[in-house]
């Protein structure tokens, strides 16, 4: 997609403003999660609203061509707004060619394999897209700032991650991450709104308020993820998201962007339908 968009800066140059150049150190506190690179919640609307009919059509080619794969990881600190991605710009699409994966905390069977057992058993089929919201990634934010393993265990893992992406991709899969950026005031207000709302109180955890408190060092995890296991074939993506419409039409832009790079096609026919008889 190279056209022009709304606020007249190039989709191509939006992607180049997200991705995470590779080799290079992620510092989170260089990027603004407040950004909207120039566009207004109006235009954005009207923006998002085209891009989701366009990653409608790119599905439905990338399902009927059954050759490539999407892989989509979503990665945010609580509240982020994965599951608000999920919703907004996945959600739109055929759910038969669109399974959104989301891993909680591994069970007693998973713990007896190894830590990407359960992940790959859920890696998207050919035709597929695929939407982990939260990941591998778990094994090496979460397991490393609450010591769940030892660093001798969590250190290796970015090499296994690498490899593991890699064979993915060697097979036909294209690979997204993107990081929901927000702020440690946003997430404030957004445990507050839930917090205020007894409609919201399903959605809180007391395990949120206690992780609140290690916000410096899960910072730091994610930066290392990111830096570590930051590849050509898989890059990462820092998506502004303090701003919920801004994230969305972000979100939307990169995963357009992909899919018509990965230019799927429709199949060639194995017959002649014109020469088929339909009998009245």
């Amino acid at each position: 997609m190279t056209g022009l968009c709304v606020t007249g800066m190039k989709t191509t140059a939006i992607i180049e403003r997200l991705r995470v150049a590779p080799g290079k150190k992620a510092r989170l506190a260089d990027w603004d999660p407040g950004d909207t690179l120039g566009f207004r919640k109006g235009n954005a609307r009207q923006r998002l609203k085209a891009n989701l009919e366009r990653l409608a059509e790119l599905q439905f080619r990338l399902y009927a061509e059954n050759r490539q794969t999407l892989l989509v990881v979503l990665q945010a600190m609580d509240t982020g707004g994965k599951d608000g991605v999920v919703r907004h710009v996945f959600g739109p699409l055929n759910p038969q060619g669109c399974r959104v994966v989301p891993f909680k905390a591994p069970s007693a069977l998973e713990l007896s394999h190894d830590f990407l057992w359960r992940i790959h058993a859920q890696a998207p089929r050919r035709g597929e897209i695929g939407v982990f919201n939260r990941s591998h990634y778990e094994d090496v934010l979460i397991a490393r700032v609450r010591n769940l393993v030892p660093k001798k265990i969590w250190s290796k893992r970015f090499r296994h991650i690498d490899d593991f992406e890699r064979m993915l991709a060697e097979n036909g899969t294209r690979i997204v991450k993107l990081f929901l950026h927000i702020g440690k005031d946003e997430q404030r207000k957004r445990l507050q709104t839930r917090q205020d709302d007894p409609n919201r109180h399903w959605k809180l955890d007391a395990a949120d308020f206690e992780e609140r408190k290690r916000w410096d060092a899960y910072i730091e995890a994610y930066e290392d993820a990111i830096a570590r296991c930051n590849k050509p074939h898989a890059p990462w993506y820092i998506v502004p998201a303090n701003r919920k419409w801004f994230r969305n039409l972000a979100v939307s832009e990169i995963l357009v962007a992909t899919l018509e790079d990965m230019n799927p096609q429709f199949p060639a026919p194995n017959h002649d339908a014109l020469r088929m008889t339909l009998e009245d």
